[in-house]
């Protein structure tokens, strides 16, 4: 089965899936060693696990969920597990044929000048055999990444157009994809891109996850403070079910450099560095002082 190497690395996860998928003890601490060393902090041991089966039985994952809520680092974490590098494409309006596949430039051999092609991350991970990371996909122009349909579908081909060469992924290639849904920009991925993908709902990390999250992902060490900056996400959060707060208010990014700068200086003031500054609306930064004047 594809993928199924990267089972016998440092993390001694199980040796096949169906072990993977009995959540037994030794993969789980080998998650926690992993979390120990500042990975992903699932919510949930099902959403790590379906993300790696997803993975390991050669599908395209695409990450969904709120910004800040860990996205980057879960693929990050995934990427650790399945002991592969992996090559970033950040998408923007301006992506375009030579961000995702490469150029052309000169170059000299033997005192003659060439022309060379010098590959970007797709054709690099497809090559490599490694993974491929697409952020935020859908600030892509729909004309855009189409270009790659043939390397999300079982083909795992691409003809390039600068060198017209036929390109073939090494077999352990794989794709994760994450997306922010209803920014100004995004548009909606249209259905045969969609259907490319494993779609993984990557929700808000709260409670004792968060606590761990804060513990080993900042120098906020003192116990008190870190259980007021749970609660203030977990208000954050719920303001943002309710409509009064944007997804910003409530990014876990956000909150992260809160905690770390309260080390230093007062944590009100660092919310409203770290936080309350980002935003826009002036109802909404009040709503989040008010909470931080509750709180701290």
């Amino acid at each position: 089965m594809k993928g199924v190497y990267f089972l016998t690395n440092k993390y001694n996860l199980p040796a096949n899936i169906e072990a993977l998928l009995e959540e037994n003890t030794s993969h789980i601490e080998a998650f926690q060693e992993l979390i120990r060393d500042g990975g992903y902090v699932p919510p949930s041991m099902e959403l790590l696990i379906d993300a790696i089966t997803a993975l390991s039985l050669g599908k395209n994952v695409l990450l969904k969920g709120p910004t800040g809520a860990g996205k980057t680092k879960f693929a990050e974490t995934l990427s650790n597990l399945f002991h592969q590098p992996m090559f970033s494409v950040n998408c923007s309006v301006d992506l375009d044929a030579e961000s995702l596949l490469g150029f052309k430039t000169l170059a000299y051999n033997e005192e003659k000048q060439v022309i060379e092609f010098v590959p970007g991350p797709v054709i690099n991970a497809m090559t490599h055999g490694t993974f491929l990371y697409i952020d935020e996909i859908n600030m892509a122009k729909p004309e855009t990444l189409p270009l790659i349909n043939g390397v999300l579908d079982y083909r795992r081909t691409i003809t390039n157009p600068f060198t017209n060469e036929i390109v073939t992924a090494k077999e352990s290639f794989n794709v994760i994809a994450a997306i922010n849904e209803g920014y100004i920009g995004t548009v909606p991925l249209n259905e045969a891109l969609k259907n490319r993908f494993v779609v993984i709902e990557v929700p808000y990390i709260e409670g004792e996850q968060l606590k761990q999250l804060i513990q080993t992902n900042t120098k906020l060490q003192d116990s008190k403070t870190v259980e007021l900056f749970v609660k203030l996400s977990s208000d954050l959060i719920e303001a943002v079910y309710q409509g009064k707060l944007s997804e910003d208010g409530a990014s876990i990014r956000a909150l992260l450099d809160a905690c770390d700068l309260s080390v230093i200086i007062p944590p009100k003031r660092a919310i409203l560095r770290a936080i309350v500054d980002k935003l826009d609306e002036e109802r909404e930064r009040e709503f989040v002082l008010n909470l931080a004047e509750t709180l701290f």
